[in-house]
């Protein structure tokens, strides 16, 4: 078996991402099954376990930026990737070797093969592998839905994470923020300490019973905001934050949703620097202003093009487009044009609901069986007066967008990761 072979045999499985219902497998019995089999990898290094329905990503990446800089063999679990499988599994930034991927299949295939194991289960099991024989000091591990039944809730970390809550998933996760939290919250660990970035007034008594009932020492980083204000650095596509501890910390990720992540993050250290680790205010100031140098970050308000401005964000639920609706509005431009495409297990109208009126569209579809025609989507965009043309993939909507602006026009390519993965491809 080679490379090639090893990777088509694990796309050959079932992907959630591509498919759905069908690539979801509810349960951690073969999680716990692969683990044993392979001797619990993940107990050879401490782990830092990030859930949330947004942000998730953008903390996981900049945590490892950040302890790599401190000096740290940093060992970094996310999902989806863009362009390579290999973009899931990163070790101080740099992807999973393919030998790696290649030997793990071919001896571990019969056995994952009597499990029958979803994509998930058995991509998570190989990074936790890799780590081990990498000998990480450190790996930061992204959930990758929910938390409870996730993959990845087989480890014992040392610290858990909860970016926020808000509706995404719904049909397995719940229909309420409540239902989401309870679901999220089951990363909690027995004397573990637990970091809640967002919380409402319906999820925090969820958090705070989960924490209780397994004695973890609970904080919620908005009780305390390290960040007092932020704005955007429209020169660097950044973020420069005034924060209480540090002064004034650049940020590379320009997001305004970043805002939130970057008070989480400061809790994140703190509590690390708690537990021990050497974490000196350069390497915070590193992690957060070299964060996609360093992990290899991308999608999160990306800059890629300039006269005109073009961004991509994998924003892509109500949530999200809390956020970037508002920076697209406060966005300085000529023209504002926006390539949008969504999956169709979506509440799509809740997000076209909050999408400015004043663009010109660019209705279209990512290359995967879940995403809304681009049809139907511009005629449910119409309801809500946003008015566009239909292209039947993203680069063909990405060229004629970029045909149409001026130097001084801003493209925003985004709507779902997926959107992005099929933009970044060819971009």
């Amino acid at each position: 078996m080679n490379y090639q072979e090893a990777i088509r045999y694990i796309e050959s499985i079932p992907l959630f991402q591509n498919i759905g219902d069908g690539g979801f497998k509810e349960g951690l019995y073969n999680s716990y099954a692969l683990d044993e089999h392979l001797g619990h990898p993940h107990s050879y290094y401490p782990t830092i376990h990030i859930a949330g329905t947004n942000g998730k990503g953008s903390c996981a990446h900049t945590t490892a930026a950040i302890l790599q800089s401190a000096g740290l063999r940093v060992g970094l679990y996310t999902s989806p990737h863009f362009k390579s499988f290999r973009e899931r599994i990163r070790i101080n930034g740099e992807l999973i070797e393919a030998a790696f991927i290649t030997n793990f299949i071919q001896r571990e295939r019969t056995f994952c093969e009597s499990l029958q194991p979803s994509f998930f289960e058995l991509t998570t099991p190989l990074a936790f592998e890799y780590f081990k024989e990498q000998k990480v000091d450190i790996a930061v591990i992204e959930v990758g839905l929910g938390g409870r039944l996730d993959c990845t809730n087989v480890i014992h970390p040392l610290l858990s994470v909860i970016t926020n809550i808000s509706l995404d998933h719904t049909q397995y996760l719940g229909h309420t923020p409540a239902l989401i939290a309870a679901e999220k919250a089951g990363i909690i660990k027995q004397d573990t300490p637990v970091i809640i970035g967002e919380a409402t007034k319906e999820t925090r008594p969820i958090f705070e019973e989960k924490a209780q009932q397994f004695h973890a020492p609970i904080v919620f980083a908005e009780d305390s905001q390290e960040v007092i204000t932020s704005e955007p650095d429209f020169t660097s596509g950044g973020r420069i934050y005034h924060t209480h501890s540090l002064g004034t910390l650049y940020g590379e990720l320009g997001g305004l949703c970043q805002e939130k992540n970057t008070n989480t993050l400061l809790h994140i250290v703190s509590a690390l620097r708690q537990k021990g680790y050497a974490i000196s205010d350069e390497a915070i100031r590193t992690g957060f202003g070299q964060v996609t140098e360093l992990t290899g970050l991308k999608g999160r308000w990306q800059k890629v093009h300039e006269h005109p401005t073009v961004v991509c964000d994998t924003a892509h639920n109500e949530g999200g487009f809390a956020y970037i609706s508002r920076q697209l509005t406060s966005q300085p431009c000529q023209h504002l044009r926006i390539i949008f495409g969504m999956v169709g297990d979506k509440d799509v109208a809740a997000v076209l609901k909050l999408l400015p009126n004043n663009a010109q569209y660019y209705f279209t579809r990512a290359q995967i069986k879940r995403a809304m025609p681009e049809d139907q989507l511009a005629h449910l965009a119409q309801q809500f007066g946003l008015k566009g043309s239909t292209y039947p993939n993203v680069r063909a909507a990405f060229t004629q967008a970029l045909q149409d602006a001026s130097a001084d026009d801003f493209i925003y390519v985004g709507g779902s990761s997926y959107i992005v993965t099929d933009f970044l491809s060819f971009e």
